[in-house]
């Protein structure tokens, strides 16, 4: 649907790029950084938060899990390299994604399985839960990348016009919609999460509710990372040269920017 979109209609997008936060060398570090915090957080979610759950099949999520966390480590490895990095731009920016994806999904497992070892809980009202979050993390994606088309196909991320200078007071109201599915979700969640038998507010909040949190955020910044992603794929002024410079979306063949 982005097809009949122009170049400069993501221009706001390069800002990023431009400024080198997620040029490949920077995407690199992240990577590197995502090593130790995946092999962390998976130990916190799977030999911590679900030592005593009644989660469902935790042995089966167990595996899976496991082995596509061991893949995405070895690939940050192989791609926090420079060499490699250089030769495979668009893959990086892919796994970057992957990996910010899988820590807010293990975030997400530390949560259920915390929930499970609450007092009372079925196996049956945690499935329950399981399918009410991902609905609502579906809706929460549809609403936000039907809300980013609509931004782009209005020249909200047009850079150097009127609609770019004013984009943060129409994003803000733009906002609303996406306000009211969380809003709402929150209020059901808690209320449903109190009738399955969890009594103490606080730590639900904290271990439950924060997490989840997480987790939706994630999911509101992915619809703008896979319009990156497209645009690193479709137009050249969205990647850099093997020396390290952003090429120009004026002239691709021009020198561009350098990384900071």
């Amino acid at each position: 649907m982005f097809n009949k979109i122009s170049e400069e209609d993501f221009a706001v997008l390069r800002g990023p790029l431009e400024s080198g936060r997620q040029s490949p060398t920077s995407l690199a570090t992240t990577l590197i950084l995502g090593i130790f915090l995946q092999a962390l957080i998976f130990y916190l979610t799977y030999y911590v938060a679900a030592e005593y759950t009644v989660y469902p099949n935790v042995d089966t999520i167990f595996t899976i899990h496991f082995w596509l966390t061991a893949i995405f480590i070895l690939l940050s490895i192989l791609f926090g390299i420079p060499v490699v990095f250089k030769r495979g731009e668009k893959f990086q920016y892919f796994l970057s994604i992957v990996v910010s994806q899988n820590l807010s999904v293990l975030i997400y497992f530390a949560a259920l399985f915390m929930l499970g070892e609450e007092e009372g809980t079925s196996s049956a009202s945690l499935l329950s839960f399981t399918w009410i979050t991902l609905l609502i993390a579906a809706l929460l994606f549809s609403v936000t990348m039907i809300r980013f088309f609509v931004l782009l196909k209005k020249g909200h991320y047009r850079k150097g016009t009127r609609a770019d200078e004013l984009r943060g007071k129409f994003e803000t109201t733009s906002y609303i919609p996406i306000a009211i599915i969380g809003g709402i979700g929150l209020v059901f969640l808690i209320q449903y999460v109190m009738k399955m038998g969890s009594t103490d507010l606080f730590d639900t909040l904290m271990f439950v509710f924060l997490p989840l949190a997480i987790f939706y955020a994630m999911i509101f910044v992915l619809p703008e990372q896979l319009v990156m992603l497209y645009c690193k794929f479709r137009f050249k002024s969205f990647n850099f040269d093997e020396r390290g410079y952003l090429v120009s979306n004026q002239s691709v063949s021009g020198r561009g920017m350098k990384n900071q």
